[in-house]
């Protein structure tokens, strides 16, 4: 694809969209950030669309050769639970409707590892979905939105699929950023043996394999995102701990048993007080679970990741914890859409 394509970037204020934005304009495209929230950094290059709103979105979309869709409804906590399905499917389904009206051949869409659910081994791409909740459940949904689009006119359209694992990297506030904050407030309990693997994705890497899929043509592709090896809780915190010139050793320990039941102590706290609390059930099952993917498919594109995970980890934590947070601005000068 010529990078003088011109991309509506729906998500595009949020976190992996402002990376991926500042990579789009340094490889030459022409980006409009297309989202309900305005964008600090790019205010010239945005523009109002909500994927719920049809006309709206199509406005927004209006003169672009691409889209690329980043944006979800993805909290644990989202409340009406409905806004999953009014911004995962039907915002899918909104999306593929303005692509058909005005003549846009090719979609990104950032999908999710949650549609595998916790079915153990290391998930492919061709491993079947079996969410676990209503955001990986809706994610799946909307990738059929997508392929339904894309089989209307299977010579002409091209879709990728991107199921990234967790994403980390500067300006996050997920779950590796809380992980790396109690280490380093010294807050941290590791809970279980610490045997279990967890994938993880970098965003800058994350966002760079986007760009890479621009160059694909017709056609459905889709890919797991994860940033190899994947590493042991273990070895992630005693990482994290070096990293952050502490000890490597986890320090202390917590048996599953008693975490769950701590869980479940802070579970009924939430219902009675109606707070949401960090700790619960179902937290420190994710924490205990191995959940990796399998990336394979990714080295069959020729695609190499401009950081490895520990130069992710350490650009990260010295940008959090240990450097001021104000990074300075890149001096790629935007294309205006």
């Amino acid at each position: 694809m010529s990078p003088s394509h011109k991309i509506s970037l729906i998500g595009g204020s949020g976190f992996i969209g402002t990376q991926l934005a500042a990579d789009l304009w340094h490889a030459g495209y022409y980006v409009s950030i297309v989202d309900i929230q305005p964008t600090s950094r790019y205010p010239d290059f945005f523009r109002h669309g909500d994927v719920r709103d049809t006309d709206e979105l199509k406005a927004a979309c209006k003169g672009s050769d691409v889209i690329i869709n980043l944006a979800a409804a993805h909290r644990d906590d989202v409340r009406p639970i409905s806004l999953y399905h009014d911004v995962n499917v039907t915002g899918a389904e909104n999306v593929c409707r303005v692509a058909e009206e005005l003549d846009i051949r090719t979609i990104v869409f950032t999908s999710s590892a949650a549609v595998y659910g916790l079915q153990g081994g290391e998930p492919d791409e061709m491993a079947p979905h079996l969410p676990i909740n209503p955001y990986g459940e809706t994610k799946s949904k909307a990738e059929d939105a997508y392929k339904a689009w894309q089989e209307k006119d299977p010579g002409n359209r091209t879709l990728v699929i991107i199921r990234p694992t967790v994403v980390f990297g500067i300006g996050n506030r997920g779950n590796v950023h809380t992980l790396i904050d109690q280490i380093t407030r010294g807050n941290f309990i590791m809970i279980g043996d610490g045997h279990n693997k967890k994938s993880m994705a970098y965003v800058e890497n994350v966002s760079a394999f986007i760009v890479h899929c621009l160059n694909f043509g017709p056609g459905t592709h889709v890919f797991n995102y994860v940033d190899k090896p994947d590493l042991t809780m273990n070895e992630l915190v005693g990482t994290i701990r070096k990293l952050t010139g502490k000890s490597a050793r986890a320090g202390l320990r917590l048996p599953k048993t008693l975490g769950n039941i701590a869980g479940t102590g802070f579970d009924m706290i939430a219902r009675i007080t109606g707070r949401t609390l960090p700790i619960s059930r179902v937290r420190i099952e994710k924490f205990c679970a191995t959940t990796i993917f399998s990336a394979r498919k990714i080295g069959l594109t020729a695609f190499k990741p401009p950081k490895d995970l520990q130069a992710a980890l350490e650009a990260t934590i010295k940008a959090e914890f240990l450097s001021p947070q104000d990074q300075p601005e890149k001096s790629d000068r935007p294309h205006a859409a």
